[in-house]
């Protein structure tokens, strides 16, 4: 059970911040559902059920079969664990290099700083999304590969949050004191200076899971991404795009489904913002 003090600043921030409530449901709801997708799904996500090819939704198939048999709804539900999972684990690639190059160019400067931010502008001269297919078309796309690429190229946005983070904080008052104290710098940047940084990395791995969700999505649709028979969002509604006007349902539910996770960490991540931002604030 929680404290009751925290009970009580919970209750007070989702009662009067309705995104809040809205985005951290859906996050909650989807997650939730992702996770226990083996007790929720009422069929195995590759089992063949030939008779019922194409079925629409009915009491047996809650959103109907594809053109293999295979159960919509279940295959939904560990789509979801995949989307999920290249989501989280992309983003922690992305916000472990972003945070560590942040904090590094930001304490130490000069000719540090100038190689990371020189790096930085590169690698943002290269649209991020092109970058991916680039690489992925030489890879395996295999869903390790998926999510090493997204988070090696998308951690650019964090390191300029944390350097500008880095550069203030470095000249408190605190943070002379540990150095005067003679702390590693080690210890400065992981102890003083990271803990005060945290509020932009939150904000930006929040929204970064929305868009790394989507990129995969888009790379499965194209091919590129998950492969079948394995479910993912995306390869479903590329399996579906061929039969969307007489078996619309194929594409509707991922679509759906890739429509309100996205909008669930989006409202959360913008709500976040918001509250832990006190610029935004004033």
């Amino acid at each position: 059970m929680f404290p009751a003090a925290v009970r009580d600043m919970l209750r007070r921030l989702l009662g009067h911040n309705l995104m809040l409530s809205l985005g951290l449901g859906i996050v909650l709801i989807m997650s939730l559902a992702a996770v226990c997708a083996p007790l929720l799904a009422p069929y195995p996500p590759t089992a063949l059920h030939l008779d019922h090819i194409l079925e629409p939704p009915s009491s047996r198939f809650w959103l109907g079969t594809d053109r293999l048999g295979r159960d919509v709804f279940s295959r939904l539900l560990y789509g979801g664990r995949v989307s999920l999972w290249v989501g989280f684990v992309a983003v922690g690639i992305s916000i472990s290099i972003g945070t560590v190059l942040g904090l590094v160019s930001g304490y130490f400067r000069r000719w540090v700083d100038e190689a990371i931010m020189r790096l930085v502008d590169i690698m943002l001269c290269f649209p991020s999304f092109f970058l991916i297919l680039a690489v992925i078309a030489f890879l395996e796309p295999d869903l390790t590969n998926i999510m090493v690429v997204i988070g090696l190229t998308s951690w650019m946005g964090v390191t300029r949050l944390v350097r500008a983070e880095t550069l203030s904080l470095r000249e408190r008052e605190f943070v002379a004191a540990a150095r005067l104290a003679g702390s590693p710098t080690r210890r400065i940047l992981f102890r003083h200076i990271l803990p005060n940084a945290l509020a932009p990395v939150l904000i930006t791995a929040t929204l970064g899971v929305a868009g790394a969700i989507l990129v995969e999505s888009s790379l499965s649709f194209l091919g590129l991404g998950v492969q079948p028979p394995t479910a993912s969002w995306g390869n479903m509604l590329m399996e579906g795009k061929t039969v969307i006007e007489s078996a619309p349902w194929l594409s509707v539910y991922p679509g759906l489904a890739i429509l309100i996770t996205v909008l669930g960490y989006n409202l959360l991540g913008e709500s976040l913002r918001d509250l832990l931002d006190p610029r935004l604030r004033q």
